[in-house]
């Protein structure tokens, strides 16, 4: 079935083709959303908890959105509450290799007259649906991240209202400032300049279920600079990421600029790929989802128009050094937020702890006595620290891992090991002490509730930081918990390259916008940190020009003249 919106905005500059110019304006300067918290009889709370009432029996029936036309194809896929997998939230149509190919012509279709479109009119839509997200649809797309995801209230202001309304204001900023670069030197009558094309083709942005924000900054990024997307996100995050397309809508976005099109992975992979009009990919998921994409891209690269740019953020093995000289308190509470916030499904979780033998008690017990009065139930309960993970198939992985701790007799789980589906998929966050630093526990990405220990000898830190470095594949994020200012300077030396957010005496979760750009190295992805000017960077293709203002009445140079 196709049903045309009726609020839509039809791009009318398609037949327009830009000349070399851009005024570039002043713009409200970015400021970090503030956090709402959610507390005992606050006004957010009692909001939220009527928004989330008005939900209990809906099920949400989306579509795909081709060049502007919703199309309800009837393959269809249920999301389900993670915490509650009777109760189906979303109907997903699918969308068929045909439909695949349609969105990219329609964003081809597209592409001329946004790129042609000013940057300070563009840049308008994103602003505006930064104001529409912290505003009429900041309970909407909270309330959706919550039953669709499983996070908390905090865990969702945190992500899909404030982070993405920093992704958005602060890359219409940085935006700006990467138009008024320009170059400084120009020789007698000339003139340089450069001009901050788009790239030609499309992006396929595909999108995780674990921020909504992610897959807001994924599609909107790669807009913002001019470009026309495919955005596929993941299934168990459809509901919020179905809202914040609408927002998308609402603010402006032109039809076939940012075409939604749930689909199966493999399938919207493979054709998009094989797109000769392929311009970039904007990836956030698994690592070995990404090099499948690389090493199809590389199979592929005589068919394309242009080399295809590959931006991906993948996995982590995030690690806590703790040094002998490290406040003890704050190692417990750093690392029970960042291990078991929203049940350890952050990229940026820590998942392995290293801690001197003289600290070990101290933080052991200080863990143990939280974590078994840490509440693990549904999201709208509001005194829930966590919920579930996010699916089945989450929890059947977690629970393996589980299941050789409780076998092996290198690891001995402290507290939590237990994991429950019969209502939700809720796994108990989990301590584990191994006595085998290169144990696969140590190694592999469990991306769960799950925080494995080694304690180390004191005089032993230096070598125990090289432990960090070699163990595992992954480079995203690390901390470094020391009072000892030498003991930090070595620490930062030895983990240069083994995490591309580091942290010192604070938690390896929580990056922020504008604040400490995300991305990591090896494994973890390319590195290209979103939240940063650089980022946006990645989807532009500039052009220099220069221009001379006097005729040009010789071809000879005095080298050559005879004497």
């Amino acid at each position: 079935m196709l049903r045309a919106a009726s609020y839509r905005f039809p791009l009318q500059l398609g037949k327009q083709l830009r000349s070399y110019s851009s005024s570039v304006f002043a713009v409200p300067n970015a400021y970090n959303e503030p956090v709402l918290s959610f507390g005992p009889g606050s006004s957010e709370r009692t909001s939220l908890k009527k928004t989330l009432d008005s939900m209990k029996d809906r099920v949400e029936d989306i579509p795909c959105v081709i060049g502007g036309k919703e199309i309800f194809s009837g393959n269809i896929q249920k999301q389900v509450a993670p915490f509650d997998h009777k109760r189906v939230v979303a109907n997903i149509h699918y969308a068929s290799k045909d439909m695949i190919v349609q969105a990219i012509e329609a964003a081809m279709k597209a592409r001329p007259g946004w790129d042609a479109m000013p940057l300070e009119q563009r840049a308008a839509v994103f602003l505006k649906a930064a104001d529409l997200i912290t505003t009429k649809y900041r309970m909407e797309v909270l309330a959706t991240t919550m039953l669709g995801q499983a996070k908390t209230a905090f865990q969702a202001e945190i992500d899909a209202t404030c982070e993405l309304a920093d992704f958005l204001r602060f890359g219409v900023q940085y935006a700006m400032e990467i138009h008024k670069s320009q170059p400084s030197l120009h020789s007698n009558r000339t003139w340089n300049r450069t001009v901050y094309r788009g790239l030609e083709g499309f992006v396929a942005a595909i999108s995780p279920f674990n921020f909504t924000a992610i897959g807001g900054n994924l599609v909107s990024s790669p807009a913002l600079m001019g470009n026309v997307v495919l955005w596929k996100p993941s299934d168990t995050a459809m509901l919020s990421n179905w809202t914040v397309f609408k927002v998308l809508r609402e603010a402006g976005v032109p039809d076939g600029v940012i075409n939604f099109v749930p689909a199966n992975g493999p399938l919207f992979g493979d054709v998009v790929v094989s797109s000769p009009h392929l311009a970039a990919i904007n990836f956030t998921g698994s690592t070995r989802t990404f090099k499948h994409l690389w090493g199809q891209v590389g199979k592929n690269i005589d068919s394309y128009r242009t080399y295809p740019r590959l931006v991906g953020e993948c996995g982590g093995k995030n690690f806590h050094y703790v040094h002998p000289s490290a406040d003890p308190e704050t190692v417990v509470n750093s690392s029970i937020r960042s291990a078991f916030e929203y049940s350890g499904q952050k990229c940026s979780a820590a998942s392995r702890m290293y801690i001197p033998e003289s600290l070990w008690p101290q933080v052991r017990d200080g863990m143990v006595t939280i974590m078994k009065k840490m509440k693990i139930g549904s999201p709208e309960d509001f005194t829930s620290f966590t919920s579930a993970v996010i699916d089945e198939a989450a929890f059947k992985r977690i629970a393996q891992y589980i299941d050789l701790a409780k076998s092996n007799s290198e690891l001995k789980i402290l507290v939590g090991g237990v994991a429950n589906d019969s209502v939700g998929y809720f796994i108990e966050p989990t301590l584990i002490q191994t006595t085998n630093p290169k144990h696969r526990i140590f190694e592999e990405e469990i991306f769960g509730p799950v925080l494995s220990v080694y304690v180390y000898h004191d005089k032993d830190w230096e070598s125990v930081l090289h432990l960090v470095d070699e163990t595992s594949p992954y480079g995203l994020t690390g901390s470094v918990f020391a009072r000892d200012r030498a003991a930090i300077q070595k620490a930062s030396a030895v983990l240069r390259n083994s995490a591309g957010n580091f942290y010192i005496n604070d938690k390896s979760t929580g990056a922020v916008v504008g604040q400490q750009p995300f991305g990591g190295a090896r494994a973890s992805g390319t590195n290209d940190k979103a939240g940063a000017a650089p980022y946006l960077l990645r989807w532009v293709s500039p052009v220099t020009i220069k221009e001379t203002f006097v005729p040009i009445t010789d071809w000879s140079y005095p080298s050559v003249d005879k004497c």
